[in-house]
């Protein structure tokens, strides 16, 4: 008994220096590992590194489908995205909460903006550490702030909605997106001030339970939600929308426009070249090719496209008035406006290639003047001696001639002068049968004569 006294003081006195770390942090279970068991079967990864739109959400939608048609177990997004459209976050949300097969959310990066939305409507969040989630206030296309309350209002409902699956704070959520909110959470370790957004690491997002778990790998992540790693799946791009990624770059769309409208135009205007009404539709296939693989574009697109390039061939062949023309037009304008994911980039990119376009048009009419196209509706064929052609010949020796008249010129008609008769107009008097003329002038094959007056 008294052995055991000393044992007993040096416990009290260390005390103070043995950490308790369930007071600081509470790490949550896996939902299937919890009860020891890990669960079989094909485990499909899908990556989001790519701004968001609608080439994601086909993209998405595929792998999604892919992930059905093999029985997967769980679908792994994985998730480094700078944010992008509302409306296609939106509907990949909604995919991702109406999944039958479970699904989590492996944050590499950044879920920034509806990235972060995205990763809510998963069934858990696992981050690598260094990564972030938050930051979703609403910008406009030009990066800048939307001010819009109702626009504003919307998109925090959703956030809240997407917070509220997992029963995450809503407040966090709020204030992710609302810089005019104050949020001050000391238990999550979440403060926010007006005028601020809402960012979280991945250590802040555990504490403040928009992580469910911190992991490097998302194998790492597959183990520790209960599932085994045998069967992972990578769903990668294909060529064709790696391709189309290149293609929708707005710089890429822009450069295709102006290819497009200076290679048709050239061909119609100089005919004879070929290369530049090859090298245009070619650019304008890849135009429609790129949108379409995107998801953007639908078949009425090419059709509007193959339409108005028809209308504008006709109307240099068809008399319409300029009818054609203005319909081709309008029909190509609304194929490449309504091909590209957003109306206000496409009229942009077609302003400024029309722009350039215009400048590199009238280069070239002005270069190859003599083969264009408006040379057909100018006559320059002329009645030349070297062709064949022999013009009147001009009598001028019988200026001052004198003779009569052998009909009634009014004006014209015909007299003889010296011995010759001769086609001759007055200058506008009437002359009667016989009477005495003389010759004025001779202008070509035109004889003027006056009447001698006694």
């Amino acid at each position: 008994m008294l052995a055991s006294i000393p044992v007993v003081l040096l416990l009290l006195l260390l005390t103070p220096f043995i950490p308790n770390v369930s007071a600081d942090v509470t790490v949550p279970k896996a939902p299937n590992a919890a009860n020891g068991e890990m669960k079989k079967g094909p485990v499909f990864i899908i990556p989001v590194d790519q701004k968001i739109e609608r080439g994601l959400q086909s993209f998405l939608e595929r792998g999604f489908t892919e992930a059905a048609n093999y029985g997967a177990v769980l679908i792994v997004l994985e998730v480094d995205t700078p944010g992008g459209l509302v409306s296609s976050a939106e509907q990949i949300g909604t995919m991702v909460r109406d999944s039958d097969i479970p699904t989590a959310a492996f944050i590499k990066g950044d879920a920034a903006s509806a990235g972060s939305y995205i990763a809510l409507n998963a069934g858990a969040i696992i981050m690598k550490p260094g990564s972030m989630i938050g930051s979703a206030s609403l910008v406009d296309s030009s990066g800048q702030k939307v001010d819009d309350a109702k626009m504003v209002s919307y998109w925090k409902s959703k956030m809240i909605g997407a917070a509220a699956l997992n029963e995450r704070d809503p407040d966090i959520a709020a204030g992710m997106v609302d810089s005019n909110l104050v949020v001050d959470k000391p238990d999550l370790g979440v403060s926010k001030a007006q005028g601020e957004i809402i960012a979280l690491s991945s250590d802040e997002a555990l504490k403040a339970g928009y992580a469910d778990q911190i992991t490097t790998t998302p194998e790492e992540a597959i183990t520790w939600l209960g599932y085994t790693t045998d069967d992972i799946f990578r769903v990668e791009h294909t060529g064709a929308e790696k391709m189309s990624q290149f293609l929708t770059n707005p710089i890429i769309m822009t450069i295709l426009l102006f290819i497009g409208i200076t290679g048709i135009v050239i061909e119609l205007i100089v005919p004879g070249f070929g290369a530049p009404g090859i090298i245009g539709t070619l650019a304008f296939v890849l135009y429609f090719f790129g949108n379409s693989v995107a998801g953007f574009a639908g078949s009425e697109t090419w059709l509007l496209f193959i339409i108005g390039l028809v209308m504008l061939v006709l109307e240099l062949f068809v008399p319409s008035f300029g009818i054609l023309g203005i319909l081709g037009s309008v029909s190509l304008v609304a194929g490449v406006v309504r091909a590209a994911y957003s109306f206000t980039h496409a009229l942009f990119s077609l302003g400024i290639a029309f722009a350039a376009a215009t400048v590199v048009i009238v280069i070239v009419a002005v270069a190859f003047k003599e083969r264009g196209i408006w040379n057909r509706f100018i006559l320059k064929d002329t009645l030349s001696k070297d062709q064949g052609f022999v013009p009147v010949e001009e009598k001028l020796s019988l200026v001052g001639a004198i003779g009569n008249s052998i009909t009634p010129l009014r004006p014209s008609g015909t007299a003889m002068i010296g011995g010759e008769r001769v086609d001759v107009v007055t200058e506008g008097s009437f002359i009667s049968v016989n009477a005495p003329v003389s010759v004025v002038k001779v202008e070509g094959g035109r004889i003027v004569v006056k009447e001698i007056k006694e």
